[in-house]
Parts: structure tokens; C-alpha cells; sequence
């Protein structure tokens, strides 16, 4: 990208503390003013009118997002949920990706935004492979349409394993090559990839800021080392020193192999599975028309991986957030599903619990207690047709909140109108962890669930209004 932008623009980073965004905050900053946002602190703080100006953005909250976008030009988005950010997180990451996309877009569009540039993952090219998608790679592109249905146009940049220190893919390979002498290696081992070093995508990412014609388009990536996973990791044995042997056993399992990989390398579950359920596609880019435009072919994969091995620690989180993914009936929106919930709870949770409504106000009781266990309000002025939003102001349950944002329970439209997400965020349960798992946690769940079954049922047998 030419250095002498005139003027310069003002780029949002979502993911700016992550594994690519600590990486291309810094490279961006001699091209453009930098709004780096991050959910907690800032690790460093800058001043307002210096190259790098940090807000702190839940991307959950839509509002937060808003604020965090104003003034930008251009937004960058390097964020996935696999990896919950609440203590308790109940919802399919690929449902939570969505919402946080549905935000993201809606947040650029109201803002200005004039495009946003994205980074996601090579898929199949062949319509027959592509209808059965694995929910990692299904959910990257429902990310990437998210994005772009609320006006602002998207640059897909769309890249295989990124190779560099903090990277969580290259962590699991490193771990199973460091702790086991023999590698049991499944049929999903020989399936092609082309690795990209961390350097080439900041590269990429810097250089599509400032080429117009990037605007609306794909860009596939990828290094020049066409490698099996197989490949891979005899390659991470090499650059770590370790001799090991290789043992092909083609009848192991997807969900073996995620078992087995997740005991080994101590990686969550909610990680190992998407990413593993993946490694059946062939990662490979087939058109690579920005990267011979840019003439960068990519460093090779033994440099790439020399420069990456290093730890990556993760902090946990003290909050549940739960999304679910519930049919939409035809010709309604999420007011009417939120009205419909308020009437329809009452009948579900009788006799033990009794559901009041008053105006905005809707109050969850034991029956016999005067102190409600949960207390919601509907927040008009950030309801719409859309999405309807009820803060939880209190109750027996509910501890109060950390901060000045109290938790909140939405329903929200997604963009192709088939479905609303059904989100509960922030929430800090006053039960103790070990008891609101086993008791508060699964009701909600149960009752998300029934709720789905009326919606379907709905659907079924109303006509539109």
C-alpha cells in the first residue's frame, strides 16, 4: 500500500489485542489513524490525537459498538467466538459469530463506515463439497454475508492456517508434536493446505486498506508451501528437534480425533471440534490474483514456523452469555417474538413460577415470594422491528452488575429473516458457579428450547398476518 494516502484514514481494528490484530495494529499506523478496539483495558494507553487511539468495545453489545465505530472509515474485523468470553457461555459458537457479525454490520453502517475488510477462511470451490461445509467453515461465510447486509461493502480476505506466535491452530499442532513420540495420523492428515505466515496476511491487510479495488471482492491467500497436515507436522518435529514417528490409521473418527486431540494438548473442546471437523476440506487457494498483483508469494512455511513458536496464554471469563438460534415464523419480526415470549412464558413455567407484565416491566416470581427472582424491562428507545431488547434490572437471581451496563436479554432478526437469535449477555447469576450450572443455567436452556418448539409450531400453522 502507497504510504502517501491523502488523506489519511481512520481504520477500527475489531481484534486489535488478538493474535493478528497485535500485529497489524502496529503495521497499519504508518498508513492510517488507528482506532484499536478491545473488550477489556487497553495494554497501552495512547494519546487521543496519536496514531493509535484505543476503545474499549463488547462487540456483544451493539451500542458499545456503535460508539466505537464512529469516525472510522474503514473497519477491520479479526474476531470469532470458538473461544467464549463468559464463564458460562451456552449456544453454538457458529450462532454467537453471527450475532457478533449482525453487530458489527449494522454498528458500520450506522456509523459511516465505508467498507469493511475481513479476514476468513479458503473454502471449497466445488458446489457439491460446499453444500456440506463443515459448521467452522459454513459459519466464516454466514460472517462474512452478516457483515455486508446492512450497506457497507466487504473485502473478503479468505486464508488457511496463520502461521505466526499466538496462532491457536499452530498451538495445537505444536503441543501434539511436542508431547507425543508416536503420532497417530487419520485420513483428514493428508488434506492439502497452503499455511500463511502472520507477516504476508498483516501485509495483505495493510495493502487492501489502500487499494480501491479490493472494494466488494474475495482475495484468497495463501504461502507457497502446498502441505498435508501430515506435512505439517513432520515439519513442526524438525523445527522443534523432536524425532517422531508417524503411524497412518485411517479409520479413526472425526470425533475421535477431537477426543484425542483435545486430551493431549489440554486445548477447550469448543475449539478443538470446529477446527478439527474443518481438516476434512482441502485449504487451498485457487485464485490468487491479490497476491501476484502485490507480487508476494508468501514466506515459506519452515521460516514462517521459525519465527512462531512461542506460548499463548488465555484468561478466563466471569459472566454467561447464551444464544440460540430459533425459527422465525413467516411475515414476523423480533417485536413479535419478543411479545410472544412474554405471553408465552406464563403458560410454560406454571405452576411453580408466575410471570407479571406490567407496561414495559416483566417480573419472574416464585409463587408465595414477594421479591421476584428476575426483573426486565423493555428498552424502547433501542428496540426495533429488528431486535428487542429487555434489560435485566434485578431480581433474587441476578447479582449486580460489574460495571455500569447491566445484562440484557435480546431477540434479534438475523439478516435473511429465516431465524431470530435469542441472546442473553453480561449476566452475573447470584447463585453460586457450581450450583447455577446444574440448576438456573439448564432451565434456561430448556426454556429456549421449548420456546423454539412453539416458534416451529407457529410457523407451521399460522398463516403470515
Amino acid at each position: 500500500m502507497s504510504a502517501a494516502l491523502t488523506p489519511r484514514p481512520r481504520v477500527a481494528i475489531a481484534g486489535a489485542t488478538g493474535f493478528v490484530g497485535r500485529a497489524l495494529v502496529p503495521a497499519l499506523v504508518e498508513h492510517a489513524d488507528v482506532i484499536a478496539l478491545t473488550r477489556s483495558a487497553p495494554p497501552e494507553e495512547r494519546a487521543a490525537d496519536g496514531p493509535v487511539v484505543w476503545r474499549r468495545c463488547d462487540l456483544f453489545s451493539l451500542r458499545e459498538t456503535e460508539a466505537a465505530l464512529a469516525g472510522a472509515d474503514i473497519a477491520v474485523y479479526l474476531v470469532h467466538s470458538m473461544l467464549p468470553s463468559a464463564r458460562l457461555t451456552q449456544g453454538r459458537f457458529e450462532d454467537l459469530d453471527l450475532l457478533l457479525a449482525d453487530n458489527f454490520g449494522r454498528a458500520a453502517a450506522s456509523a459511516g463506515v465505508r467498507r469493511i475488510l475481513y479476514l476468513g477462511g479458503l473454502v471449497p470451490h466445488d458446489d457439491a463439497t460446499r453444500t456440506q461445509l463443515s459448521a467452522h467453515l459454513a459459519s466464516r461465510l454466514e460472517v462474512e454475508s452478516a457483515l455486508g447486509a446492512h450497506g457497507a461493502p466487504v473485502t473478503a480476505v479468505r486464508a488457511a492456517m496463520v502461521v505466526g506466535p499466538g496462532g491457536s491452530s499452530l498451538d495445537i499442532v505444536v503441543k501434539l508434536v511436542a508431547r507425543l513420540p508416536v503420532m497417530v495420523c487419520p485420513a483428514w492428515t493428508l488434506t492439502p493446505s497452503e499455511p500463511i505466515a502472520l507477516d504476508d496476511v498483516v501485509a495483505i491487510l495493510v495493502h487492501c486498506v489502500g487499494d480501491p479495488d479490493t472494494i466488494g471482492r474475495i482475495c484468497e491467500v495463501g504461502g507457497p508451501d502446498p502441505l498435508s497436515y501430515r506435512d505439517l507436522m513432520r515439519a513442526t518435529a524438525r523445527a522443534l528437534g523432536k524425532r517422531r514417528l508417524f503411524l497412518p490409521v485411517p479409520l479413526m473418527s472425526p470425533g475421535l480425533s477431537r477426543l484425542w486431540v483435545t486430551l493431549v494438548t489440554g486445548t477447550p473442546r469448543a475449539l478443538v471440534a470446529p477446527l478439527v471437523e474443518s481438516l476434512r476440506h482441502p485449504m487451498v487457494a485457487r485464485d490468487r490474483w491479490l497476491q501476484e498483483r502485490m507480487g508476494r508469494p508468501g514466506m515459506p512455511f519452515a521460516d514462517a514456523l521459525a519465527e512462531a513458536l512461542r506460548d499463548r496464554p488465555r484468561r478466563p471469563a466471569s459472566t454467561v452469555r447464551s444464544v440460540q438460534r430459533l425459527p422465525l415464523p413467516p411475515g414476523r419480526d423480533a417485536a413479535w417474538v419478543a411479545r410472544e415470549y412474554t405471553s408465552w412464558l406464563p403458560r410454560f413455567v406454571r405452576p411453580l413460577v408466575q410471570v407479571e407484565r406490567d407496561g414495559t416491566l416483566v417480573r419472574l416470581r416464585a409463587r408465595g415470594v414477594a421479591r421476584p427472582l428476575l426483573e426486565l424491562e423493555l428498552e424502547g428507545a433501542r428496540s426495533n422491528p429488528e431486535r428487542s431488547l429487555f434489560a435485566i434490572r434485578g431480581g433474587w437471581l441476578a447479582a449486580p452488575a460489574a460495571s455500569g451496563d447491566l445484562p440484557r436479554l435480546e431477540f434479534r432478526a438475523t439478516p435473511d429473516g429465516t431465524h431470530v437469535l435469542a441472546a442473553v449477555q453480561d449476566y452475573r447469576p447470584r447463585l453460586p458457579w457450581w450450583l447455577y450450572r446444574q440448576t438456573q443455567a439448564r432451565l434456561h436452556a430448556l426454556v429456549m428450547w421449548a420456546f423454539g418448539r412453539h416458534l416451529s409450531r407457529q410457523a407451521r400453522g399460522a398463516a403470515p398476518p
